[in-house]
């Protein structure tokens, strides 16, 4: 009968159980388990440095063709176990591939901490009797620990949006149910082998069963450690964006400085491009836009050393600015559309045509406050308009500009002169930089501004003043 799968793996991590769960798979007799083959330090265990001709050498040249032969030259069902810090390559070639079962192993991360600091402590990694026991009492690192948990739980998001993108599924598992028969059938039937279990593997043992404060000299400081542990991401900003693109054809480059400027819709731009274009006599119309991707590598290779940035204004003044200049006036046809909707369909309080006589400075600031309260919807994806650049949040376009490269500067609008001064000093180049000015026509941020309108603006903008660490803008 054809197999289900052509091989499994198993991602766990060190005190997780997975030398536990390994030993009860390998009493199925139609599957075979060939231990951390990619370990960093050695090929299946400990003892071993070679498997199927492949030994350390070639393993590190050719992990994949390592990975193939253990699917050919195995008669059972052959699997091996991953984990966060193995070859890279070898979890990008089975993640995305369907033919390979995958296994999800966890367990507390506090026990498995606590349980790899008495391993390393007593060198004992495995325990096959009680009469060998070694028992230690380990101190706990708050920092060591944040790092351990920090890595863990990237690891796991990685394989849960490469099962998601793949449309597969894994079958996970606790550190608490390796001992339980029931799921092991079920994790059995799942790769697809025709033999059952009357129970778990009896080769191993339970190494530290004892409780976490028989274990841990400063358990208090444990404690309080974990207690300030946000373990449900309660102040995780919210992020409903979606992904941009690198947006290289807006990127705008000397001919022959080296500078390549990142702009940033809404934020300052002409001053920058003046102060470009006067370097050397080039003119605005003698700075290279409109670049493809293949354009713009071209010029990096010609621009050894090259410098680029990007200018960054304040949420509360860039939204302010996005309004007065393509939102509140009647003749700005590339935001016809939007406009039009945001007035009929979600209330923004702006006469039909622009401004006119009635449309007073009371007016003005209500509008701008139900403008930011459109903008915290549309940004949540709750609104048909689509998130145009000119709003979208500076964190998600420097994200998308990452797609490509990252600037080497990001400059915040207040301390634009001296910034750029000391950039175009690291090319050779120099110039003052013309101050960027705030549209104030109907009327100026400054004349409606207050706590109110702040508040509104960092609850639409929350990514960018935790990003960026913007202060409030008075």
């Amino acid at each position: 009968m054809a197999r289900r799968f052509d091989a499994f793996v198993l991602f766990a991590e060190m005190r997780t159980g997975s030398n536990f769960l390994e030993a009860s798979l390998e009493a199925l007799p139609d599957i075979k388990s060939y231990g951390e083959v990619f370990n960093p330090t050695f090929i299946g265990n400990h003892k071993t440095f070679e498997l199927f001709g492949y030994d350390m050498e070639r393993r590190e040249a050719d992990p994949l063709g390592l990975v193939q032969k253990i699917i050919d030259e195995s008669d059972a069902l052959p699997g091996f176990r991953l984990f966060h810090d193995h070859d890279d390559r070898v979890v990008d070639r089975v993640l995305s591939d369907p033919r390979i079962a995958k296994i999800i192993l966890t367990r507390n991360p506090l026990d498995s901490y606590v349980s790899r600091k008495i391993a390393s402590e007593t060198g004992q990694w495995r325990l096959m009797d009680m009469k060998h026991h070694r028992a230690a009492v380990i101190d706990f690192d708050e920092r060591e620990f944040l790092t351990l948990l920090e890595r863990l739980q990237g690891f796991q998001m990685r394989l849960q949006r490469g099962l998601q993108t793949t449309g597969q599924t894994a079958f996970y598992i606790r550190y608490d149910d390796i001992n339980d028969p029931d799921v092991l059938n079920g994790l059995a039937a799942f790769l697809g082998s025709e033999h059952r279990l009357d129970a778990a593997s009896d080769k191993l043992k339970k190494q530290n069963p004892s409780d976490l404060e028989d274990k841990v000299a400063n358990y208090a400081d444990m404690q309080a450690a974990i207690r300030r542990l946000d373990r449900f991401d309660l102040n995780q900003t919210p992020n409903f964006e979606p992904p941009r693109h690198a947006g290289v054809p807006g990127f705008v480059a000397h001919p022959s400085t080296g500078l390549l400027f990142m702009p940033i819709k809404g934020a300052p731009v002409e001053p920058i491009l003046s102060w470009m274009g006067e370097m050397g006599g080039v003119g605005l119309n003698g700075l290279l836009s409109g670049m493809t991707q293949k354009d713009l590598r071209k010029w990096i290779r010609a621009h050894p050393g090259y410098r680029s940035f990007t200018v960054l204004r304040h949420p509360v003044a860039r939204a302010h600015e996005v309004f007065n200049t393509l939102i509140l006036p009647g003749d700005q046809k590339a935001y016809r559309d939007q406009r039009h909707t945001m007035r009929k369909r979600y209330g923004l309080p702006i006469p039909e045509a622009g401004p006119n006589a009635r449309y007073d400075l009371g007016a003005h600031r209500t509008a701008f406050l139900a403008f930011s309260t459109f903008l915290k919807g549309n940004l949540a994806g709750q609104t048909s308009v689509r998130i145009d650049p000119a709003w979208a949040t500076q964190t998600a376009l420097m994200q998308g500009a990452a797609n490509f490269a990252l600037p080497h500067r990001m400059v915040l609008e207040d301390n634009l002169s001296a910034e750029l001064r000391d950039l175009g000093a690291a090319v050779g180049a120099s110039g003052d930089v013309p101050d960027p000015t705030l549209s104030s026509e109907p009327y100026a941020l400054s004349e409606i501004y207050d706590a109110q309108i702040e508040k509104a603006a960092f609850d639409t903008y929350r990514r960018d003043y935790l990003t960026f660490g913007f202060r409030p803008w008075a």
